[in-house]
């Protein structure tokens, strides 16, 4: 139970931040055709989980709880794009570049095709 309230606690923190670093962005470039916001908010984490990662990986200065706060939590409530790009590293790390791509085309398709198929059914729903 512990490990999800601090999962829960990392991932309320993580969407307030993305809610507020994103409209941060949004305001700066107005008429920006781009979604800078998202995009800055998946750089940033991206950036975050890397830099992270390499802590939890060299050193011993992380518990399973902290890990679970900072990785699951609040860089999953920030932006789950950096966990996806943690595991590609990782993938790539470990000498399986075919997996990687497999890993990373299989979101893309997917990802896409999914919100294509939620759109499309909630129009045809909400007819």
């Amino acid at each position: 139970m512990n490990h999800i309230l601090f999962v829960g606690f990392g991932g309320f923190a993580g969407a307030i931040c993305r809610f507020i670093a994103s409209n941060a962005v949004q305001r700066l470039l107005p008429l920006a055709v781009v979604p800078w916001g998202t995009l800055a908010v998946n750089v940033v984490g991206c950036a975050l989980i890397g830099g992270l990662g390499v802590v939890a990986e060299t050193r011993s200065i992380l518990s399973d709880s902290t890990r679970l706060f900072l990785f699951t939590g609040v860089l999953g409530g920030f932006t789950t794009f950096s966990a996806f790009s943690l595991e590609t590293l990782r993938l790539l790390r470990s000498g399986d570049a075919l997996m990687a791509a497999l890993h990373v085309g299989l979101h893309v398709v997917l990802c896409l095709a999914a919100v294509a198929a939620g759109d499309a059914l909630m129009r045809l729903l909400l007819r």
